[in-house]
């Protein structure tokens, strides 16, 4: 099945915001122990600064392997932004005859 932007998008903010919870009181478990003291404040922006980070890390890969799964990719727009609708040659259209942007004549 495949998973949509949005729901890509949904999942990653979910992952992450989990994650940022997690960050902020690890830091404020283990900065003191390598003598690092920090405000709570300071933890939080430092957090919100990976969060946003890893959010945009965390969507570009799922949308990454979404399209290696697929084995697929955007076709090319043409100049009025929409996407080139272009037939696919059937496999016999591959030959050493063909060149590149000729069509069958079949």
């Amino acid at each position: 099945m495949k998973q949509s932007r949005l729901m890509s998008l949904v999942e990653s903010v979910a992952n992450v915001m989990i994650g940022y919870g997690i960050a902020v009181v690890t830091q404020i478990l283990i900065f003191p122990v390598f003598g690092l003291h920090t405000t709570l404040g300071q933890n939080l922006k430092m957090g919100a600064v990976f969060t946003v980070v890893s959010i945009a890390r965390s969507f570009a890969l799922r949308r990454l392997f979404e399209a290696i799964r697929l084995g697929t990719t955007r076709p090319p727009l043409d100049a009025s932004g929409g996407h080139v609708c272009r037939p696919l040659p059937y496999r016999r259209d591959f030959g050493p005859d063909i060149r590149r942007g000729q069509v069958s004549k079949r």
